[in-house]
């Protein structure tokens, strides 16, 4: 009977060449390159079209890219800000246009529960049937799971606790101060914001990258992708696993191209101690190390202005670009606060800008390493298995909405020699 019963539900699940999961911007990139070498596939998406970007991003969230850098294979910003940063709904319509006029195969509210290999196949069981393809491509986002540290259970209940995927905007949270815990991009934003809200805030901090919104008049992505950092691939990397574990710059996106950091916040009132280490009940322990954090932050970020400055040089620019300068070293307290009593201090809420990590639970195949990621060679995981979308997957640019143009190329081409070796 349990014979009988597999072997129908293989007969009537639906043959194609490619599963793509997720329909986002990288897997309608590479549903673009597959396209174009009329390999048959099917992109399946849990919700809608761009759909973490419509449901699981804060209401004031600006993409950190300017938006001349924004493209998708065969398709760019085209409108008459290229100068300015889009918001979600901007990113929603600007997705949702790529796969309207590639007329995607999408097929939408169709979540994947399990993803097996069979003798000479791949089972892709979803919410609304089966899928029997020769290969799969895994594009179901890189920023699904709020990475919330275990500590978060020691603090008292009657404290509230968001991450960045709950939250919306200020009204969200009680009407007391707040502990933003992670000092990345996501943490200096939403400290600002909720600072700006009339609330009190504490920024637990620890590594971090400080970046500069402009440098010498133009934007640091512009000097990013002229220097060339932006293209280094993974194989130039010692440090590959580290390099895709570095946190994501300081910056954020606002019509005024303004630079937030460290000591932009503690201007307006944001206090800042060290990375939390420990927690009971109201009570919280940070770590001494905020002064080297933020002197590494200075350290490397004087480094990168001075590759960039060399390279001006090099390159005969230095008449077209503003002066060379240096960023005020990050300010820190000679003795930092070390233990916070959430009671005396008022807070009643703990934000978590602690990241946010892939969730590939239905995928059962043995891919994973010990701390649950997937193992990969710049996107190749497996015969027939490739992942798009993650952090330096192939190059530093892969997380971006523009980094996803030369992965997809590339990974298609590497599919479509898999799929000629396979038939």
């Amino acid at each position: 009977m349990n014979t009988t019963a597999r072997t129908d539900r293989t007969r009537s699940a639906r043959a194609i060449d490619v599963v793509i999961v997720g329909a986002g911007h990288s897997g309608l990139a590479i549903s673009h390159c597959l396209g174009q070498r009329s390999i048959d596939h099917v992109v399946l998406e849990r919700g809608e079209v761009a759909n973490s970007w419509r449901h699981e991003r804060w209401d004031s969230l600006r993409l950190l890219t300017p938006n001349w850098q924004n493209s998708l294979p065969g398709y760019a910003y085209s409108g008459n800000d290229p100068d300015g940063f889009m918001t979600m709904p901007e990113v929603v319509e600007f997705v949702e246009g790529y796969a309207v006029r590639n007329s995607a195969p999408v097929i939408t509210e169709t979540e994947v529960t399990s993803i097996r290999r069979g003798e000479d196949t791949y089972r892709v069981e979803t919410c609304a049937g089966a899928w029997m393809s020769r290969a799969i491509v895994i594009a179901s986002g890189a920023f699904s799971t709020p990475a919330v540290p275990v500590l978060s259970s020691s603090f008292a209940s009657s404290i509230a606790q968001f991450t960045s995927k709950d939250y919306r905007n200020p009204t969200d949270l009680p009407d007391a101060a707040v502990l933003v815990v992670g000092a990345s991009a996501t943490g200096l934003q939403l400290a600002e914001e909720i600072h700006r809200s009339g609330r009190s805030v504490t920024l637990a901090v620890g590594e971090h990258i400080r970046m500069p919104r402009q440098y010498r008049g133009r934007d640091v992505q512009w000097w990013m992708s002229s220097v060339g950092v932006l293209d280094q691939t993974y194989k130039e990397i010692d440090d590959i696993d580290r390099a895709r574990r570095v946190p994501s710059p300081q910056l954020v996106g606002t019509p005024e191209r303004t630079t937030l950091d460290l000591n932009v916040l503690q201007d307006i009132g944001v206090a800042i101690t060290g990375r939390l280490v420990s927690a009971s009940g109201h009570k919280a322990q940070f770590s001494g190390s905020l002064a080297n954090h933020c002197a590494m932050a200075d350290l490397k970020l004087n480094r990168l202005l001075g590759a960039f400055d060399d390279w001006a040089t090099d390159a005969g620019l230095n008449s077209e670009l503003g002066i060379p300068s240096r960023p005020a070293r990050t300010r820190v307290d000679d003795s930092p606060l070390l233990t916070l009593d959430f009671k005396k201090a008022g807070i009643g809420t703990i934000v978590w800008a602690t990241g946010l990590s892939p969730d590939h639970r239905w995928l059962e195949l043995p891919v994973f390493d010990r701390r649950g990621r997937i193992r990969h060679d710049g996107g190749v995981v497996s015969p027939g298995v490739y992942l798009m979308g993650l952090p330096f997957m192939r190059r530093r640019k892969s997380s971006y909405i523009h980094g996803t143009e030369d992965d997809a190329r590339e990974l298609s081409s590497h599919l479509a020699s898999y799929l000629r070796r396979d038939h």
